[in-house]
């Protein structure tokens, strides 16, 4: 897989349940804080199909970011609306490469998970 440039930007580890497979995915993700949650988009660099890791979510939101060597237990929300254009723009200060994929992806929505601590 892709790595995300790591040290660059700030990076998660996700691991979600494969929605096929049942078994532990592991993913490494650019994200931003909103709060006490991460903020996560399903880009896939572009391509016309959504991440595996968005797909899981969809299926089964409960997940574990690893940040700093510290695992979290999260539940995933797809964000809409005006609160997916807010964390939207955040993502995109971050990471201004986020609005070329959305072209890339030739009108494939891009998911926005805001990911809440659990518990």
């Amino acid at each position: 897989g892709r790595v995300v440039a790591l040290g660059l930007v700030p990076s998660l580890l996700i691991t979600t349940t494969g929605r096929r497979s049942g078994q532990p995915r592991g993913n490494p993700l650019l994200y931003v804080r909103d709060g006490d949650a991460f903020v996560v988009a399903g880009s896939n660099w572009g391509q016309a199909r959504p991440p595996a890791w968005a797909l899981n979510l969809l299926a089964d939101p409960a997940a574990t970011v690893t940040v700093a060597g510290r695992r979290v237990p999260v539940r995933a929300h797809l964000a809409t609306g005006a609160e997916r254009d807010r964390l939207w723009g955040l993502l995109v200060r971050e990471w201004p490469a986020y609005d070329t994929y959305v072209d890339r992806a030739g009108g494939r929505p891009v998911h926005v998970f805001r990911l809440t601590p659990a518990g």
